[in-house]
């Protein structure tokens, strides 16, 4: 077994895609568009399943905003310089919520940035 993908519902279909492909480097896998349901998909990654998880972001037509609760916490996505990492996604327009370093009581490299719809990614310095 294995994660095949993740859905989040996003307010500005188009919006999201330039975030997550201008801004975090993600390719668009694919898009699907089903009117008579009234939904649009699309699914973004580092690559294709099966040998990657892809994100599924999913536009519901007429549904501008979605309130995020308070399960959800956050993905992680793996960079090799958290900082160089920040400075790309910043000036591409990205918001970082938390500045790369350490992590409280540890040594790991980490920063946060959200996406247009409020979702947090968290940022982790890892060796390739």
């Amino acid at each position: 077994m294995r994660i095949l993908h993740t859905m989040l519902r996003v307010g500005d279909l188009q919006r999201s895609v330039d975030f997550y492909t201008k801004v975090l480097g993600m390719n668009l896998l694919r898009t699907t568009e089903r009117p008579e349901q009234k939904y649009s998909l699309a699914f973004v990654g580092y690559g294709t399943n099966p040998d990657h998880a892809e994100l599924e972001l999913t536009y519901n037509h007429g549904v501008g905003s979605y309130e995020l609760g308070s399960a959800f916490g956050h993905m992680a996505i793996g960079v090799a310089d958290a900082y160089a990492a920040c400075d790309r996604i910043r000036a591409a327009g990205g918001n970082i919520t938390r500045e790369p370093g350490p992590v409280k009581g540890g040594d790991t490299v980490i920063a946060f940035v959200t996406d247009p719809d409020g979702y947090k990614i968290e940022l982790i310095q890892r060796e390739s």
